[in-house]
């Protein structure tokens, strides 16, 4: 559930972001703004997919923690 709201959220803030994005191209960076405009929304789609995917009960279970392990730790989980 809260995985759910975290990424609720960010898919929110990344529309505002594009919102920004779109109101600081009307000048001079108009091609720089819409590119950025694309890479917010790419990243919105993929928040969204991942939001709206079902997790498998192993990555339910998988915490914060397991990114601060050195990568050879990683991969004995993961066999």
């Amino acid at each position: 559930m809260e995985r759910a709201r975290w990424l609720a959220e960010l898919s929110a803030a990344l529309i505002q972001a594009r919102r920004l994005a779109k109101e600081l191209g009307d000048g001079e960076a108009r091609v720089e703004a819409a590119e950025l405009c694309a890479r917010i929304e790419a990243v919105r789609r993929e928040v969204e997919s991942l939001r709206f995917r079902q997790i498998s009960q192993a990555e339910a279970q998988l915490g914060p923690e397991w990114t601060k392990l050195p990568p050879w730790q990683q991969r004995i989980g993961a066999v």
